[in-house]
């Protein structure tokens, strides 16, 4: 269902800004459906449980609420959350103590990236209660070496060391019936040819150094060399990259996961496509600030009824070089989380590139 018209939700007067504020932030703290009777009782609102019934039926007909059984209270829809945090959500700064306790475990992880995104995905798993992705940033150091190594029918690994020591490994597919010394021979073309080259020059350079070189180069080979470049730059930018998850085991301490044990099943299986994940993710870059998908909003966590909330992190240019976030059910707590997951992009974006404080 799309969100009525703005000029619907705009004139939603004081009164029902005020019920649906109090039925989502009781829904955000416990998950729980909300009744007339329960928000009559709350300070502030001053109605009786009749007028709370006709204004939360008037909000359920704009699509913002929804009763998930005949005699239970109400709940936000998909829709009525996105509206809470586009038009009612006050978001706070982070404590003093959290933003101290970014910077020091960030600090802490030294300078290799590996260790730095390992700690970011750790934080966010813990202040938010959900669990934390980082992407790493995209390899730009030049490669000093290749190798290609069989590991078992049909599939080899191949394995690139960089100039700044970082050694990352992707497994491709091979014909089954790949002679025995293309993989070598594929391994050595590869180190003559892009030895000192990034993977982006790599792969601008792969088409037409095979189209030079292809009759001396065994078909077979050629073919290895062309698919690996492929498959680790230019082709699909999330490949040559890594996602980091952590903290996963939060997303079952939510009783509504628990009780809907498929909903977990298919958020853990979403969590395993990194490729696609890196994706969503990536689309933090569109600009630079912290973004918020909600539900269906996110075709990947479609089924698992998830919000994440991403955010960009940035080297001393102001060029996006990664992104992070959390994932989790669709009652976080936007005000708490929003806030750090940008504190937390910013601190890394300064240690990655060795700003340090600012």
């Amino acid at each position: 269902m799309a969100l009525p018209p703005s000029s619907d939700l705009t004139s939603l007067d004081a009164r029902a800004r005020e019920i649906f504020r109090e039925i989502v932030e009781s829904y955000l703290t416990t998950g729980e459906p909300v009744g007339s009777r329960t928000l009559s009782k709350l300070a502030g609102v001053g109605l009786s449980a009749a007028s709370i019934r006709n204004t939360m039926a008037d909000l359920a007909g704009l699509g913002l609420l929804e009763a998930p059984h005949a005699m239970a209270g109400r709940l936000p829809t998909q829709q009525g959350l996105r509206f809470f945090v586009d038009s009612l959500l006050q978001l706070g700064d982070v404590p003093v103590d959290e933003k101290r306790e970014i910077d020091a475990r960030i600090a802490a992880a030294g300078s290799n990236p590996q260790d730095v995104m390992g700690a970011a995905s750790d934080l966010l798993s813990g202040l938010a209660g959900g669990a934390g992705l980082v992407v790493t940033p995209e390899r730009d150091a030049p490669v000093r070496h290749a190798e290609i190594v069989g590991i078992g029918p049909g599939q080899a690994l191949l394995v690139l060391v960089f100039e700044d020591n970082q050694v990352e490994n992707r497994i491709i597919n091979i014909p089954a019936d790949l002679p025995a010394g293309a993989l070598s021979e594929a391994a050595n073309y590869l180190n003559a040819r892009f030895k000192g080259r990034t993977l982006a020059d790599a792969r601008a350079a792969a088409a037409e150094a095979l189209s030079r070189d292809r009759a001396a180069l065994d078909k077979a080979a050629a073919g290895l060399v062309e698919k690996g470049l492929v498959e680790w730059s230019g082709e699909d930018p999330t490949l040559g990259r890594s996602l980091i998850v952590r903290g996963r085991g939060n997303l079952l301490q939510d009783q509504q996961a628990v009780a809907d044990l498929e909903r977990a099943r298919k958020l853990f299986d979403d969590l395993e496509k990194t490729r696609e994940l890196i994706q969503v993710l990536d689309l933090a870059k569109a600009g630079d600030a912290v973004r918020v998908y909600i539900g269906s909003e996110n075709p990947l966590f479609s089924l698992s009824g998830s919000s994440l909330i991403v955010a960009p992190y940035m080297n001393a240019e102001r060029k996006v070089v990664g992104a992070l976030g959390v994932i989790g059910p669709t009652r976080l707590n936007y005000a708490r989380v929003i806030p750090v997951v940008d504190y937390t992009a910013r601190v890394v974006g300064r240690v990655l590139d060795g700003r340090g404080e600012r």
